[in-house]
């Protein structure tokens, strides 16, 4: 009897990133990431949900650090006035198709992620999922 050798098949994953641009609203984007945690835990979906946040400093943000100028003073005003996004990669197998799908729908309509400025973009995307997973690779 002659031994058939075992094939390692590598499943495929559906993998899409949502970019929520919060602005300089850290709360709302603190929100965002206890509730991102709070579905890990609680639905034990470990690596399948990811985030990483990106700020960007008063004097590189978007409205050219006029939010600093106002009100607070130091590391305060620095720290309200950063441009903050949150970057969540959603990775789940071929067969948990439904479970992908219904997060898919299901997290931009939730507050506080309802309040910032969202984006998809799947693997299907080209070049723009070429740079949202080199983007999120990059992040810390």
């Amino acid at each position: 009897m002659t031994q058939v050798p075992l094939r390692r098949y590598r499943m495929g994953m559906a993998q899409t990133y949502m970019i929520f641009d919060f602005g300089t609203n850290e709360e709302l984007a603190q929100q965002a990431r206890h509730k991102i945690e709070g579905w890990k835990q609680g639905f034990r979906l470990g690596e399948k949900m990811s985030m990483k946040f990106h700020r960007v400093a008063a004097e590189a943000a978007p409205d050219g650090g006029k939010a600093a100028k106002k009100g607070k003073e130091g590391k305060e005003a620095k720290e309200a006035a950063d441009h903050v996004t949150l970057l969540v990669k959603l990775a789940f197998s071929d067969h948990e198709k439904l479970s992908y799908q219904r997060w898919l729908d299901r997290i931009p309509t939730e507050e506080p992620f309802q309040s910032a400025k969202g984006e998809v973009v799947r693997a299907g995307d080209g070049p723009e999922f070429e740079k949202a997973a080199e983007r999120f690779d990059s992040l810390d």
